[in-house]
């Protein structure tokens, strides 16, 4: 008789030509109405335990995207039983999302936040640890691998439910503790691991996908911190800016390390290409992501308080200065990963956008905004000045 296993069509294992499909893409788009939620979460806390909070949730987020990232480049999520199993990972993580705003502090009436998202939570990541079972097929090695990935996910999530179940204060250290041994057992059990990365392109093309999306979340920040005010002059001002802000995190990343990180990825193989993977994109790329998240933060609480002429206040200046700061931070230490060396442009950025923090919070929040805009701008066009030839070869190719 054959086994449950074996009476299933098999998933068809991916190639080195694998591209990112269009279904993909829409699965992403729920990630993208999360992170939303997180700018929004953080904004109405506006603390720095409301930060804490926010960017606890946005690592469960990227835990969850960043699992099926690997998913997705071992089979064409696109076919079969695959986008079955996925479009009811949408539908878990989009109402995982409705509960952000409720995560910590739940709501009178109706159903427990914290629970709904936790339960949420569980069920993407059993999912996934089914859907790549089943992806596997016959390939024991890698089955073993995510048997030991298991053991992450049940300690990870065990402690997210309870501090769901605990609540109060108790429970921001319950899901941080979560987070972190999840993420710490799934990194030790990766090294010298049997995890397969078929295709360098569509792999390289995911990560950029979601950061440039991480970006379009920032752009929806500033209008909807805009929004909130009649259009004039010092929105219109703080928009340009905030835009600004955008366009030269764009530009730092994807005009010249991107295309080359995507040439060195290539040119890997086997364990090296999956230490690669585990290192330099699950791990290194949430600070990218996380320092937008925040310097979306920053944007929208300028533009809420773009007409006041007092102090912006420490956590605006940490959430706008920090964020691009953690960016900066991110991309070295992906490009140091990825066999770059280390840009000291762009470690330096990162030291004196951290150092004009306290000088921010003792100016008006519009020119805070325009300051750090001012200094991304500065460090662009040194590095495309700088950086000339590396870029022209890279871009064309050699």
């Amino acid at each position: 008789m054959a086994s449950p296993r074996n009476s299933l069509p098999a998933a068809r294992v991916s190639d080195e030509s694998h591209r990112v499909t269009t279904f993909e893409l829409f699965f992403d788009l729920v990630f993208v109405f999360a992170f939303t939620r997180v700018t929004g979460f953080m904004t109405h806390e506006h603390s720095f335990v409301g930060v804490l909070q926010g960017m606890i949730i946005l690592t469960l987020l990227w835990w969850s995207w960043a699992s099926f990232s690997w998913l997705s480049n071992q089979t064409h999520v696109d076919e079969g039983l695959m986008r079955l199993g996925l479009s009811v990972v949408m539908v878990a993580m989009f109402l995982a999302s409705l509960a952000i705003p409720e995560a910590f502090h739940d709501l009178e009436g109706g159903l427990s936040g914290p629970l709904v998202l936790a339960l949420a939570y569980v069920v993407v990541r059993v999912l996934h640890l089914t859907l790549y079972a089943y992806a596997a097929g016959d390939d024991e090695p890698l089955r073993r691998q995510i048997a030991k990935t298991a053991v992450g996910v049940v300690l990870g999530s065990s402690l997210i439910v309870t501090g769901a179940l605990v609540g109060g204060p108790a429970q921001t250290w319950f899901w941080l503790a979560g987070v972190g041994v999840d993420a710490a057992i799934t990194y030790l059990t990766s090294q010298h691991g049997n995890w397969r990365v078929h295709s360098a392109a569509h792999w390289t093309e995911r990560y950029g996908l979601i950061v440039i999306l991480a970006l379009g979340e920032s752009i929806v920040a500033i209008g909807v911190g805009a929004s909130q005010e009649p259009v004039s002059t010092p929105i219109l001002v703080g928009a340009v800016f905030g835009v600004a802000l955008s366009v030269c995190l764009w530009w730092l990343h994807f005009d010249v390390t991107a295309i080359a990180a995507e040439h060195r990825f290539a040119a890997l193989r086997g364990a090296e290409r999956a230490s690669a993977a585990v290192d330099a994109y699950t791990y290194l790329h949430l600070p990218l992501v996380a320092g937008i998240v925040l310097s979306a933060l920053g944007v929208e609480d300028v533009l809420a308080h773009v007409y006041e002429t007092g102090p912006f206040g420490a956590l605006g200046a940490v959430a706008l200065f920090g964020g691009a700061a953690l960016y900066l931070l991110g991309s070295a230490g992906f490009w140091r990963r990825i066999g770059g060396g280390w840009n000291r442009l762009r470690l330096g950025g990162a030291a004196v956008l951290s150092a004009l923090i306290p000088a921010a919070a003792q100016i008006p929040p519009l020119a805070a905004l325009v300051l750090v805009s001012a200094a991304a701008a500065v460090l662009v066009a040194l590095e495309t000045l700088m950086y000339r030839g590396t870029r022209l070869a890279v871009r064309s190719g050699r």
